[in-house]
């Protein structure tokens, strides 16, 4: 239950949002940084590679959908679902019927972006109770979690359960998935998982990208697999001044020349790469398995494309017509967001949550404020060509050496926290205890200074639903939302590593680490076209070709997950 403006939780991310902090946004959904795979294999013995098809099917949860509350808005073409409406405190539904949780105590390491409530507060108290366990929380600076998480499962003392966000899965930490986590087959595979109802309900292509060197070992985040960076436009500003909404990169370019001020400090847009990145068809950045994709029976890495280098030229004309905000030229100075709401853009790309919360941060300040988003255009205003994003980000693993007892109330606590909306169990998970964290206010549930405080990210972390998008405040801008999705996924196709968790060869997983920089500095005319077709032609040297094919035997050998 997304909260209203005067509930906002804390900077942390949600599962269901996380993308729209800062952090996540620079490092998950940037051009070239990928989230990388962990290592597969089993615990004894390392294992390159992935897992699907029919070694998958044996190791896959049983799917069976949760029909306790039913969403306004259902899911379509790979969207969220959608929830308009606030549903009262005496029609909250049930999930979980019964405590599961027999007692034990389980020790939680995960990211927290701010300051951590007391260890003793009155939430952890209260989802302690209501689930049957006791928690301890060992939470970590999120902005500097990668390096806190490196530590940990570099030494003999490793959590309990242990949350792990697909952007950390970098340098040394992949090895250690499989070296410290444990195989959660035993608990959740097949019928097993019926055990737990509201886990049966997370969608399959989640527990695929959860299946870690041959063992389903990760509770995943799952996420809508279609993309998440939406072109934002001020709507209010486009009316006032009766402009077209542009519907191809030409119309954008044109439209951007007669709409930026420089004088009067107003810009068209901000940096667009990403969506350049989406415009001209490029396979998406978010992991580096979805940069490589079949085209006329070759597989072919998205930085061989053409779609790739007109992406990027196409972003260069911008900046280079001077439409562009200075500040985005500079890099790492101000806020995208900041300059959009304050007027000196009016087009800016990001998480597509930033729908809601720009509207409800400008709510008070700006009555006039209205933000929209685009649809996505093709080149020449054709029908764009999306690729799906990965269905999860974020994982949630259990050490090997905690015992039976404690891995199922871990399964307890993901179990609850994976409740629908409309549930008593995501109330709790969301906004604490009534009365002492919120209360409801026109109908809706408004945290207090307690509930900003103590609710924050922690359980959340550790199970979530079916995606989904709730803003009963704003239920105009729910619709939008999910209906931007859906009309997005009409033109969303798989990769064909989509869904899998793929462990490169340790040789070849830094080999295009360069590329984003390099991109940054063709856009902004510092590097040439030319530079780059260099650069793609030293990566095929360096082990390109050999990665193709050690990628199209992973193909051939495993099948897509891909349907």
């Amino acid at each position: 239950m997304t909260p209203n403006a005067s509930a906002a939780p804390s900077s942390a991310p949600s599962r269901r949002s996380f993308l729209a902090s800062t952090a996540v946004a620079a490092a998950a959904v940037a051009g070239g940084v990928p989230l990388l795979a962990a290592c597969g294999g089993s615990q004894s013995q390392k294992k390159d590679g992935a897992t699907s098809g029919k070694d998958a099917a044996r190791i896959l949860p049983t799917y069976v959908a949760q029909t306790v509350v039913r969403p306004d808005i259902p899911s379509k073409n790979g969207s969220s679902a959608g929830f308009s409406a606030a549903i009262a405190a005496a029609t909250l539904k049930t999930s979980v019927p019964g405590k599961l949780g027999k007692g034990n105590t389980v020790r939680i390491m995960a990211p927290l972006w701010g300051s951590p409530p007391k260890s003793d507060n009155p939430w952890y108290k209260a989802m302690d109770e209501a689930i049957g366990v006791t928690t301890r929380w060992q939470n970590q600076d999120g902005n500097t979690y990668d390096e806190k998480l490196g530590a940990v499962l570099a030494s003999s003392d490793v959590p309990d359960v242990v949350v792990v966000p697909g952007w950390n899965l970098t340098g040394k930490i992949p090895s250690a998935v499989n070296a410290k986590f444990a195989d959660l087959g035993p608990y959740l595979s097949g019928d097993k998982v019926k055990d737990y109802p509201n886990l049966a309900a997370v969608p399959t292509d989640a527990w695929q990208r959860s299946i870690f060197g041959g063992a389903l070992r990760g509770i995943p985040m799952p996420a809508p697999h279609v993309t998440n960076i939406a072109p934002f436009y001020r709507q209010d500003v486009f009316a006032k001044r009766g402009w077209q909404v542009p519907k191809s990169p030409d119309e954008f370019l044109a439209w951007a020349k007669e709409a930026t001020a420089a004088k009067s400090k107003v810009w068209a847009c901000d940096d667009m790469k990403w969506t350049a990145f989406n415009v001209f068809g490029v396979f998406p950045g978010s992991d580096k398995a979805l940069w490589w994709n079949m085209v006329d029976g070759r597989l072919v890495n998205r930085i061989e494309t053409e779609e790739y280098l007109e992406a990027l030229e196409w972003t260069r004309k911008l900046y280079a017509a001077g439409v562009v905000h200075p500040d985005a030229f500079a890099q790492n100075q101000g806020d995208s967001g900041n300059r959009f709401t304050s007027g000196q853009v009016l087009v800016y790309n990001n998480d597509l949550s930033h729908w809601y919360s720009k509207t409800a941060e400008q709510a008070a300040q700006n009555p006039e404020f209205k933000i929209a988003a685009m649809d996505v255009f093709g080149p020449g205003g054709a029908a764009p060509k999306l690729f799906a994003q990965q269905p999860a980000g974020i994982f949630t693993f259990v050490s090997d050496k905690a015992s039976e007892a404690v891995v199922r109330d871990f399964l307890a606590i993901a179990n609850f926290c994976a409740a629908p909306y409309g549930t008593r169990e995501r109330m709790l998970t969301d906004y604490g205890v009534e009365g002492t964290h919120f209360t409801y206010q026109k109908g809706l549930p408004v945290k207090n200074d307690t509930g900003l405080n103590q609710v924050t990210s922690a359980f959340d972390l550790t199970g979530d639903p079916a995606p989904y998008i709730a803003h009963p405040d704003q239920p105009d801008i729910t619709r939008a939302q999910v209906e931007w999705q859906q009309r997005m996924g009409a033109f969303t196709t798989k990769t064909s590593f989509y869904g899998l968790t793929v462990t490169e060869p340790s040789q070849w997983t830094n080999l295009a680490d360069d590329f984003e920089q390099l991109e940054d500095d063709v856009v902004r005319g510092r590097k040439k076209i030319g530079d780059v077709q260099r650069a793609v032609s030293d990566w095929k040297s360096k082990g390109g070709d050999q990665l193709r094919d050690w990628y199209r035997k992973l193909l051939d050998d495993t099948g897509s997950a891909a349907n």
